[in-house]
C-alpha cells in the first residue's frame, strides 16, 4: 500500500469498518499473547506430583509477574509514546519526523532493556525477598530461578512491544499480529517440552517465555522492512529533548498503567501471602491471569481504534475520532456482559484447570467472580483512556490509566482486607473498577465536547 493510499484508507474508510479491520489482528494478537502468558501458570502447576511444590511454583510465577509488568510498562512507554506521535505525523504528512521517532523509540527500548537485564540480575536476591514477603523458602527459590532468566529477555521484550505498537499505529496491524503469534507459538510449544518433557520446572517456563519474546522480536523486525512500513535505521536515531518529550507525553499513560499494575500486584501478593500464604498467592495469581486473558480482547479492540483515532486527529478529522469512540464503547460493553456472565458461571471449572489446591481454588473462584461482575465497565474505562492517549492528552490519559490499577485499586487493597480479611483481597479489584468508571468517563467527555 502506497503512502497516499494508506492515508486515503485511514481517513476515508467508514469508521466502524476501519476499526473492525484493524482490530481483528490486534484482538487475535492480544488473545494469543494472553494465552501464552497463561501457559506458564498452567504447566508449572504440573511440575511435580507433590501439590505443595506445584502451589509454590504457581505462586513464584505470580510473584515474578510484577517484574514482567514493569518491563512491559517501559516497553509500552516507548512503544505507545513513539507510536502515537509517528501516527499523528503520518496523518499530518510529516514523514521525516515519523521516521526519526520510530528509530528513536526503538533505540530507547533497547537501552532500557539492557539496563533492566544487568541491574535486575545483580539484585535478584533482594528483589525476590521484597516480592515474596510472606512466601515460603521454596517459593522464593523458584522465584529467583524464574526471574533470572526472564530478566535476560528484557531487551527483547521491550523492543518487541515498541515495534508491535509502531506497526499498529501505521495501520499495519497484520504484521504486528504475525510477529506476536510466532512468539506465542514458540512459547506454547516449548512450555510442555521444557517443563514436563525435560523436567526443567520453572526454569523451563522462563526459557520458553524468553525464546517466545526473541522470536516475536525477530519476526516484527523483519515486518518493519515490508511494504510502506517505516524502516528502522541507526541514522534516524535522535535521542534529544524533542523526541523524549513526545515519548513521555504519549507513553506516560502506559507507563503509569503498567507500572501501577506492577505495584498493585506486589501489594496484592504481599497482602494475600500475609493472610493465606502460598495458596492465596496462587489463587489470586490464577484469577489475575484469567482476567488478563478476558481483558485482552477488549485491549485488542481498543488498539484497533487507536491508529484510527491518532491518524484522523492528526488529519483534523475529529468527527471520525468521536464516531469511533462511541462505536467502541457501545459494542465492547455488550460483548463484555456476555463474557463476564459465562466466566462467572464456570469460574470453578476455569480455576480448577490451573490449580488442584482446594485453598487456592477457593480464593481464585471468589476473586474471579467478583471481577466478572464489573468486567462490563472496562469497555468505557479502557476506550476513554486510549482515546485520550491517542490524541496527545498526556495528563488526562495518565490519570485515567492510573485509576484502575493505582489511584483506585491501591487504597482498596490496603483498606478492605483490614476489615474483611481474604474477602477484601478478592473483591478489591472489582471495587476499584467501579471507582475508575467515575474517573475515566468524565475526562473523556470533556475532550469529546470540544470536538
Amino acid at each position: 500500500m502506497s503512502v497516499k493510499n494508506r492515508r486515503e484508507y485511514m481517513t476515508k474508510t467508514p469508521v466502524p469498518q476501519l476499526i473492525l479491520t484493524l482490530s481483528v489482528p490486534t484482538i487475535i494478537s492480544m488473545m494469543v499473547t494472553a494465552i501464552y502468558n497463561t501457559a506458564d501458570t498452567f504447566f508449572v502447576a504440573r511440575v511435580s506430583s507433590d501439590p505443595t511444590v506445584n502451589t509454590s511454583a504457581t505462586a513464584a510465577v505470580g510473584l515474578v509477574f510484577t517484574v514482567m509488568a514493569i518491563i512491559q510498562a517501559f516497553g509500552f512507554f516507548c512503544g505507545h509514546g513513539s507510536g502515537n506521535y509517528l501516527s499523528r505525523m503520518l496523518g499530518a504528512d510529516n514523514h521525516k519526523e515519523a521516521n526519526e521517532m520510530a528509530s528513536t523509540g526503538f533505540a530507547m527500548a533497547i537501552i532500557l532493556g539492557v539496563i533492566f537485564a544487568v541491574v535486575g540480575n545483580l539484585l535478584v536476591n533482594p528483589i525476590a525477598g521484597f516480592l515474596g514477603r510472606g512466601a515460603t523458602d521454596l517459593t522464593l527459590e523458584f522465584t529467583k530461578q524464574y526471574m533470572r532468566i526472564i530478566l535476560i529477555g528484557a531487551p527483547f521484550m521491550m523492543a518487541q512491544f515498541v515495534i508491535n505498537n509502531q506497526l499498529r499505529f501505521q495501520g499495519a496491524a497484520y504484521y504486528a499480529m504475525i510477529g506476536l503469534m510466532c512468539g506465542a507459538l514458540m512459547n506454547m510449544v516449548l512450555d510442555p517440552l521444557l517443563i514436563l518433557g525435560f523436567h526443567m520446572g520453572v526454569r523451563g517456563a522462563a526459557i520458553a517465555t524468553v525464546m517466545g519474546q526473541m522470536t516475536s522480536f525477530c519476526v516484527l523486525l523483519i515486518g518493519t522492512s515490508k511494504g510502506e512500513n517505516i524502516k528502522l535505521s541507526p541514522a534516524n536515531v535522535h535521542i534529544n529533548w524533542h523526541y523524549i518529550k513526545e515519548i513521555v507525553n504519549g507513553g506516560a499513560p502506559s507507563l503509569f498503567r503498567q507500572g501501577l499494575a506492577a505495584i498493585a500486584t506486589l501489594i496484592l501478593n504481599n497482602t494475600a501471602g500475609g493472610i493465606g500464604s502460598d495458596a492465596a498467592i496462587a489463587g489470586m495469581s490464577v484469577a489475575g491471569r484469567i482476567m488478563m486473558m478476558m481483558a485482552s480482547a477488549l485491549i485488542g479492540f481498543g488498539q484497533g481504534y487507536q491508529p484510527v483515532c491518532s491518524f484522523n486527529y492528526g488529519a483534523g478529522l475529529k468527527s471520525r475520532v468521536k464516531e469511533g469512540f462511541t462505536f467502541c464503547v457501545k459494542y465492547s460493553t455488550i460483548v463484555l456482559v456476555g463474557i463476564g456472565a459465562v466466566c462467572f458461571i464456570f469460574a470453578p471449572n476455569i480455576i480448577t484447570a490451573f490449580s488442584k489446591d482446594p485453598a487456592a481454588v477457593q480464593v481464585g473462584v471468589a476473586a474471579l467472580r467478583f471481577q466478572c461482575c464489573t468486567l462490563p465497565l472496562s469497555g468505557a474505562i479502557v476506550i476513554s483512556n486510549m482515546m485520550l492517549q491517542s490524541i496527545g492528552k498526556g495528563v488526562k490519559a495518565s490519570i485515567t490509566a492510573s485509576a484502575r490499577n493505582g489511584i483506585c485499586f491501591i487504597p482498596m487493597i490496603l483498606i478492605l482486607p483490614a476489615f474483611l480479611g481474604i474477602t477484601g483481597v478478592e473483591m478489591a479489584q472489582a471495587c476499584a473498577d467501579v471507582l475508575s468508571l467515575f474517573v475515566a468517563v468524565p475526562m473523556a467527555m470533556t475532550e469529546l465536547k470540544k470536538f
